[in-house]
């Protein structure tokens, strides 16, 4: 009887849909810790850039 239940309240097409979401959420993640990379890269470089240009001739003591 649990077997009929199941496969009452689950039918195929919802796990599908419910495996899709799971995959889809994993790619978001992913997304969002590249995302978030990228902002830390560009704010790397924009910090090394405004010191650059306000003391061209000092190189920056922290070099990462």
């Amino acid at each position: 009887m649990a077997k009929a239940l199941f496969g009452h309240v689950v039918a195929p097409r919802e796990l599908r849909v419910a495996e899709e979401i799971a995959m889809l959420r994993s790619r978001i993640t992913r997304l969002e810790a590249e995302v978030a990379a990228l902002r830390a890269e560009r704010d790397e470089r924009i910090a090394h850039e405004l010191l650059t240009m306000a003391h061209p001739e000092v190189e920056p003591a922290l070099v990462h």
